[in-house]
């Protein structure tokens, strides 16, 4: 079980609440009273806990190593998702995933970063971060869903896009520069949701929507507090200070006019409870398509760019 450093609390009550559970008898009125009151004490403690994580601690849960990735929510979603592979020009990048998945009899063009679960698939996934050939494929998918009129849905989840000399070789600023000048212009509704983490130009790159909401325990930033503490500080050691000050959780984005929602998970994180947390994630997919799909392309494409061209505009 994989436990972070402030749920060791938690996790200690728990286990004490097995043991009892396995020394009470059904007939034992005083312990199960005593069973009760536990059961009580732990949920109050998670609810306490959970509902005033810093921004630190929810930068700790969006990496949690249980927590659900692009993949997990697809296919829980989705009656019959058809993977996409290949930019059509240098290679498949398996860092970016995509593909046509139906929710409720309409179909989505469906585009995320995916992490891997354990060494081999996190070398293969390259640890979410996607070289440009990912954001080139994602382009090419959302090129088609628009030219078949397919509305897009993007799963954000990285740590940034891939710094490595040949990623920058091949254009990586690039890459993902055009990705933001064309989702502008997409004439289909397009949902981002971050699920995890969501750093830099990396996590840009495929967040250009109608609708940017984010899960309950992620974070959205220029920066990760880690490398924000590496330059401010010359170390590390003063990361859950950067973490304070990036305003990076989904209250400090939404109360700046970042993102238009906050998507509420299960006590504990999304990783609790996976097929809850699917249901939250596709009945907030359904709701905003159906208000988006009530526009014209045109008004949609105006007030993409009019939300986008307001933020960080100061009015004295």
């Amino acid at each position: 079980m994989n436990l972070l450093d402030f749920e060791k609390p938690i996790a200690e009550l728990e286990s004490k609440l097995e043991d009892m559970k396995t020394l009470a008898g059904d007939s034992d009125k005083e312990v199960q009273a005593a069973v009760k009151a536990l059961e009580k004490k732990i949920l109050d403690l998670k609810k306490e806990t959970f509902e005033n994580l810093t921004g630190w601690q929810r930068v700790q849960l969006s990496r949690h190593p249980d927590r659900p990735y692009t993949l997990d929510y697809i296919y829980e979603i989705t009656t019959d998702f058809i993977e996409l592979h290949g930019d059509r020009n240098v290679a498949d990048d398996k860092a970016m995933v995509g593909g046509l998945g139906t929710i409720e009899g309409q179909t989505f063009m469906i585009i995320g970063q995916q992490k891997g679960r354990n060494t081999k698939q996190r070398q293969m996934r390259n640890f979410g971060m996607a070289n440009p050939e990912g954001y080139r494929k994602a382009l090419r998918l959302m090129k088609m869903a628009e030219k078949f009129n397919k509305p897009i849905i993007t799963f954000i989840d990285t740590p940034g896009a891939f710094p490595g000399l040949e990623a920058e070789e091949r254009g990586q600023g690039e890459a993902i520069a055009r990705n933001l000048k064309e989702m502008f212009m997409l004439k289909v509704p397009v949902i981002c949701i971050v699920i995890g983490e969501g750093a830099s130009g990396g996590a840009l790159g495929i967040a250009i929507g109608d609708k940017v909401l984010m899960l309950e325990n992620t974070w959205y930033s220029v920066i990760s507090p880690e490398s924000c503490s590496s330059i401010l500080w010359r170390s590390w050691d003063y990361k859950e200070q950067a973490a304070e000050v990036l305003k990076l959780t989904g209250k400090d984005m939404l109360s700046l006019k970042l993102i238009d929602g906050i998507v509420k998970e299960p006590l504990g994180g999304a990783h609790t409870n996976l097929k809850w947390m699917s249901q939250e994630v596709k009945k907030v997919i359904m709701d905003n398509f159906k208000e988006l799909n009530k526009l014209t392309p045109e008004d949609r494409i105006s007030k993409r760019i009019d939300k986008f061209c307001a933020m960080g505009v100061v009015k004295e």
